[in-house]
């Protein structure tokens, strides 16, 4: 093979993993453009699992043999069947040494894994490349040839050694990526989804729901009590709480199949839902409820249910059910109530999602007038948190506060709705 013919492989190699949008695509295209690029009828991506001592496959391409599958769940291999891999695969070379392929037929006499597994699958040869990220043995690119093809060469393996170079930097330019995906869709403090996350989720979901009339639910809660834990023992003390409530609710949202648990900033939380009943979510904000009451330093947990599987009115955006799930958790919150307060099964909060201030967002929603003045009069609402683990805004009037801008949804109301606005909101 030519030496242009082999720089329009790596070529080929590289833009077809760069065109990949997810891990699968990427992993394809790393073993076919190897494949191609040394001129296999197979290849096979695999990382080494080194807490499990094994080696697993990602990715059969090619012309797989009986039984291969092209994404398998569970091939995988024990180090300690191929000894090779300890030389091959060692930090001793990964440091600094020379990570060279090498090559394999099935008229070996030496019946190595790999010499049965050449023999097993009807194949004649095959060259093995271990692939380095970060100074140390990723896992292996391997590439097969039929038994009438010409075996591999010394100068393939040295082509394969690069091809896995190749392959190496794409992983890693993946991983950073997938890092940078990661940070923009997590709350760095608890772990959970970010509000990013839950706008691009309900997004989704409200397609489905107009699409085949999947229940979509939505839980907002806010965490009562973090101003007195953080002016009494420091705001250290504060995160560590929410912290805490963020793994209850992580737990509690284990219940629904594929629910979403979120904190949308400061002390508020959510679960986003799709599928389970309209009951089985208010159960589960019930248990929400209880378990926060029982954390340590905190006053429980102000909770507010929507789902379209109660009956809300028209859900014509997916703003709607964000301001409903929020006029429930507002009327928990001013009625200091220990179980949630459902949108559809109270009378007052359609109405206060539905006519809300002109001019505010939801973070000041708590300024509006409350539909039940004698009630909030009694049960007075506890001043919002300020400081870093606050989302506390400036009285109306005053000045923008400073840091990220409010993350809730924008204001609407009958005259109000329509398409939300382009891009993510701010987290």
């Amino acid at each position: 093979m030519g030496e242009d013919v082999r720089l329009r492989a790596v070529v080929a190699l590289a833009q077809g993993m760069a065109a990949a949008h997810t891990p699968r695509e990427f992993w394809r295209a790393a073993a076919l453009g190897a494949c191609s690029g040394l001129d296999g009828t197979f290849a096979a991506l695999s990382v080494w699992e080194r807490d499990l001592g094994r080696l697993k496959v990602l990715v059969n391409a090619g012309e797989r043999a009986a039984g291969e599958e092209e994404f398998p769940d569970s091939e995988t291999y024990p180090v300690h069947q191929f000894p090779e891999i300890t030389e091959f695969l060692h930090e001793a070379w990964a440091g600094g040494g020379e990570p060279d392929a090498w090559v394999e037929t099935a008229t070996d006499r030496v019946p190595t894994g790999r010499v049965a597994g050449l023999r097993r699958r009807g194949r004649g040869c095959c060259v093995v490349a271990p692939i380095v990220l970060h100074g140390r043995a990723w896992g292996e690119l391997y590439v097969a040839r039929p038994p009438e093809a010409k075996p591999f060469t010394r100068a393939d393996a040295d082509f394969a050694t690069v091809l896995a170079a190749v392959v190496a930097a794409g992983i890693a330019q993946a991983e950073r990526l997938e890092e940078v995906r990661k940070l923009a869709f997590t709350d760095p403090l608890t772990g959970l989804a970010n509000r990013r996350a839950v706008d691009t989720r309900l997004d989704q979901a409200i397609e489905r729901y107009r699409a085949d009339g999947s229940v979509v639910s939505l839980l907002v809660c806010d965490l009562n009590g973090l101003k007195r834990v953080n002016d009494t023992h420091g705001h250290a003390v504060g995160d560590r709480l929410l912290e805490r409530f963020g793994s209850v609710l992580s737990r509690c949202g284990a219940r629904l199949p594929g629910a979403l648990a979120a904190r949308l900033g400061g002390d508020e939380f959510c679960l986003l839902t799709v599928g389970p009943t309209a009951d089985e979510v208010v159960a589960v904000a019930e248990e929400l409820c209880v378990r926060a009451a029982e954390l340590e330093l905190g006053e429980g947990v102000a909770c507010g249910v929507a789902s379209t599987g109660d009956p809300i009115g028209p859900l014509r955006s997916a703003r709607r059910l964000f301001r409903l799930a929020d006029a429930a958790q507002y009327q928990a919150k001013a009625a200091r109530s220990a179980k949630p307060v459902v949108a559809g099964r109270d009378g007052t909060v359609i109405r206060l999602a539905d006519a809300p201030p002109g001019a505010r967002d939801r973070r000041r929603f708590r300024d509006a007038p409350p539909m039940e003045p004698r009630a909030v009069e009694e049960r007075p609402v506890e001043p919002r948190p300020e400081g870093p683990a606050s989302s506390e805004p400036p009285p109306a009037g005053g000045p923008p506060p400073s840091g990220p801008p409010p993350s809730g949804p924008l204001p609407e109301g009958p005259a109000a709705e329509g398409p939300a606005p382009e891009g993510p909101s701010p987290s």
